[in-house]
């Protein structure tokens, strides 16, 4: 385990000594070249900075308005017969717009119901099977410009919902 840590440790120095080097070896003019990739993520962050805001805000009426709750509430009855725990819902919808949002409510559950509860384990899994469809097509197609996103959405959501029925057999397997 000690060798595991020790590597894991040097991975990321070692990884930028590779660049330095290749870059060296290249004769490319790497702090120039830093800049240039640096001044060009800055243009990046202030093109998709007005989505960000968009989606913070969005995300603050659905919380504080109860929207999320409803919907959850709405949807319970339908996902409960196929073993899905109605505690983990509100979680479930708002993993598709917000990883921060969805990463405090993953914090409630586990103070509530523990993170080595069935339902803690289950969220746990879901969590890093599942994306934020919404802020990541929001954010990479305005970071390019691309209007016309023909099957993404639907390509997305269909992967999320397999990352959650996957989250959901894998839970009961292993901890049934």
């Amino acid at each position: 385990m000690q060798i595991i840590l020790y590597i894991s440790n040097l991975i990321m120095p070692a990884i930028f000594v590779m660049i330095v080097l290749y870059g060296i070896l290249n004769r490319v003019p790497i702090y120039d070249t830093f800049i240039e990739g640096a001044k060009d993520g800055l243009k990046t962050v202030i093109n998709v900075f007005p989505t960000l805001i968009g989606l913070m805000v969005a995300v603050g009426i659905l919380r504080s308005s109860g929207a999320m709750e409803l919907l959850s509430k709405l949807i319970s009855p339908l996902a409960q017969r196929f073993g899905f725990p109605p505690e983990a819902m509100p979680l479930t919808l708002m993993r598709l717009v917000s990883s921060s949002a969805a990463r405090g409510l993953l914090l409630d559950i586990f103070k509530v119901y523990g993170p080595d509860s069935y339902l803690g384990r289950f969220v746990s899994v879901m969590m890093s099977c599942t994306e934020t469809v919404f802020y990541t097509m929001s954010v990479y197609y305005m970071s390019v410009k691309i209007t016309k996103t023909r099957y993404t959405l639907a390509g997305a959501l269909i992967a999320n919902a397999a990352g959650i029925i996957a989250s959901l057999i894998i839970t009961n397997w292993l901890y049934l």
